[in-house]
Parts: C-alpha cells; sequence; structure tokens
C-alpha cells in the first residue's frame, strides 16, 4: 500500500506494508523515504493518523539524513578547473601524448590523451583513476578503523565501495557497509567519520541516543568533521 499525508505546508509520501506483528512502527530511511510496517488488520485511516502525530520527527530525520547527499555540481572536465583529492584541490592540465594516464604532480592533475582533448575522455581516464584510488585508500582506511570495533563487534561487516548518488554511507541489515566512492575527494579524517558513523549502525541501525552515545565515544570530535565533510563537498 502507498499513500501520502500533508503536514505543515509539505507532502509526505509512504509505503505501509502489514505484517503479524502486534505494534506500528514507522521508519525513515537514509534516501528519504518512509516506511510503515502495521499488524494485520490496520486500517488506512490508523496508519495515516499515526503518521500525522509522528510527522514532525518525520521531517526532522529527512533533514538529518539530507546533511549528507552529495552536491558537488557537475564537472567539466576541461584544463584550468580544479578537482578534490584526499581534501586537497589539483587543477587540471591536460596534454596531448602517446600514452593516455593521469598523474598527481606538483598541484595538478596532469592528463595525457592520443587524440584531441575531449572532456568525456578527459572524464573517462580520471573516474578511472579516482576508481583505483578510492578501492585503495577507503579500504585501507576502513581496515584500521575496524580494528577499533574489535571488541565490541564479533563479525567486521563487509565492505563495498561504489557510487552513490543521494549518500555517503549505508548499512545494510543484512551486514554489509557501502560507501560512496566520492568520499576520495574527502580529507582521510571526514572519511574516518563516514566510516565509523556506518560501523556503529552495525550496532544501532536507528539515530537514538544509544547511536550517538557509541558514536561520540569511538569519535568524539564526530560532528567537527562532519561539517567539514558537509562543507568541503557541498
Amino acid at each position: 500500500m502507498r499513500g501520502s499525508i500533508a503536514y505543515a505546508g509539505q507532502r509526505i509520501e509512504y509505503r505501509a506494508r502489514r505484517t503479524a506483528r502486534k505494534t506500528l512502527a514507522i521508519s525513515v530511511h537514509p534516501d528519504g523515504s518512509v516506511e510503515v510496517v502495521a499488524p494485520s488488520g490496520t486500517t488506512p485511516v490508523v496508519i495515516e493518523q499515526r503518521l500525522l502525530s509522528r510527522a514532525g520527527w518525520v521531517l526532522r530525520q529527512r533533514r538529518y539524513f539530507e546533511q549528507f547527499l552529495p552536491r558537488t555540481p557537475e564537472r567539466r572536465h576541461v584544463g584550468g578547473e580544479t578537482h578534490l583529492y584526499l581534501g586537497r584541490q589539483y587543477r587540471l592540465k591536460v596534454e596531448h601524448g602517446e600514452e593516455e594516464r593521469v598523474r598527481l604532480t606538483s598541484g595538478h592533475f596532469r592528463i595525457t590523451v592520443k587524440r584531441q582533448p575531449v572532456p568525456d575522455r578527459v572524464r573517462e581516464l580520471l573516474d578511472d583513476w579516482y576508481r583505483g584510488h578510492a578501492e585503495r585508500k577507503i579500504r585501507e582506511r576502513f581496515d584500521v578503523v575496524a580494528k577499533r570495533f574489535s571488541s565490541i563487534l564479533p563479525v567486521t561487516p563487509s565492505l563495498a565501495i561504489r557510487p552513490m548518488r543521494r549518500r555517503w554511507g549505508s548499512y545494510s541489515r543484512k551486514g554489509r557497509i557501502t560507501l560512496n566512492r566520492d568520499l576520495i575527494r574527502a580529507p582521510l579524517p571526514c572519511i574516518d567519520y563516514v566510516i565509523i558513523h556506518e560501523l556503529a549502525h552495525s550496532r544501532h541501525p536507528n539515530h537514538g541516543r544509544a547511536f550517538f552515545d557509541l558514536l561520540t565515544q569511538m569519535m568524539p570530535d564526530w560532528e567537527r568533521r562532519k561539517l567539514a565533510l558537509e562543507r568541503m563537498l557541498a
């Protein structure tokens, strides 16, 4: 069942399903979607009444998740444009040569192409470079940070690194952490913050008091790192 309610001038769309459970639960997922799990026989009127009573909380949860959305504008991939790597800005220098490659030297991304330098090919080469470095560096940081959870996590979650359109990271019920490949553009302390955030979800799936207590215990300055991430990759 799908539906929507109006609250404070905004429309909240939701998906509802009924199970054998005895109580009604409302969840807001990191992508902003709202799910209601209700006991069998619960009427649509009851579901929407409960949603209205919790609408303020739903909107607050959505605003919280919006802080993690990548908002960097579309890049044109032309000479002189700047791109981030581990928190530092590097200017593109596009050159013609016999061997296509990307090098990071003297404050520049030096990109060599065989034919006429066109933005699409420059983008492909730079994306390949980012992909390889993200796989190596983010996994390296994950292994370091995950060791701090070894005493409280019986099994370290598996890790996937891939492009994510709306989130910096996620934790699945199957025990997998997914991190946004674009995090390779952020400083290492910010990457570590996202890793800690998702590892904390392996103990506490929701953003309740227990979750934030654990997050603060493992990273007392997480709020400063979170703000730095939002400002740099906004």
